[in-house]
């Protein structure tokens, strides 16, 4: 976990995600990926140079009409003193029984993205950090180029003006594998999804594509990584 901060760290300071006195919002959707990122903003609290608060978000998109069980994650933010808000919602319902979304990630993440600023600015919160990682960046920019026929990605920070809202990525230079095995041996409790559409996106099958051509071009990943931030794409 002490690489992982210090790379949180690293990605906080090259892009200044973090001012004195900020209250960041953390969306917790009970993945490794959210809950390593909540993790680590916990213990960067106490010696990062900029003093900041932490809040933990999490909205239940009640699959199948069902609510999932959270408790552990309360748990878990009672234990590192964080306060802990848990909204419970109708996307489950809406986008795979009324829309039938055919591709639904994509709307559920816009959704699930307004509920989350909504609830980020009800706390009291001035940033929004999200646990989008090393890997989910390369992704981003193979699927922008392969499905939109773009040169973009993700930012590692932005300014959504209409909410008055910064939205942070603190794991940008963290890999996946990391996350993974820190979540892991420190025993974060991951909440499984009861999404229908988990395993079986884009982003995966984009990711299956990457890991294969990485057995013909050697550190691909890190390469895509360092051509946006040379090229500042998306503002990296």
């Amino acid at each position: 976990m002490q690489k992982i901060m210090g790379e949180m760290r690293a990605a906080m300071e090259r892009y200044e995600m973090v001012e004195p006195g900020d209250r960041i919002a953390v969306g917790v959707s009970g993945g490794k990926d959210s809950l390593v990122l909540l993790s680590g903003l916990a213990s960067l609290r106490a010696y990062y140079p900029k003093p900041f608060e932490v809040v933990a978000l999490t909205i239940d998109p009640c699959f199948g009409g069902k609510q999932a069980d959270f408790s552990p994650i309360s748990a878990l933010c009672s234990s590192m003193q964080v306060e802990y808000r848990l909204r419970r919602s109708r996307l489950g319902d809406i986008i795979f029984e009324e829309r039938k979304e055919k591709n639904p990630c994509s709307l559920c993440a816009r959704m699930r993205r307004g509920i989350l600023h909504n609830m980020a600015k009800e706390a009291g919160c001035n940033k929004l950090a999200l646990g989008h990682h090393f890997d989910d960046a390369v992704q981003t920019f193979f699927m922008n180029l392969f499905y939109g026929g773009k040169l973009s990605c993700f930012s590692p920070k932005t300014y959504l003006s209409r909410k008055d809202l910064w939205m942070v990525r603190p794991l940008i230079f963290t890999e996946e594998a990391a996350i993974r095995s820190a979540a892991r041996r420190h025993a974060l409790p991951v909440v499984k999804s009861a999404c229908p559409a988990d395993g079986v996106t884009s982003r995966q099958d984009t990711a299956l594509l990457i890991a294969n051509l990485e057995h013909q071009f050697p550190d691909l990943r890190a390469k895509v990584m360092g051509a946006m931030q040379r090229s500042h794409l998306s503002n990296w």
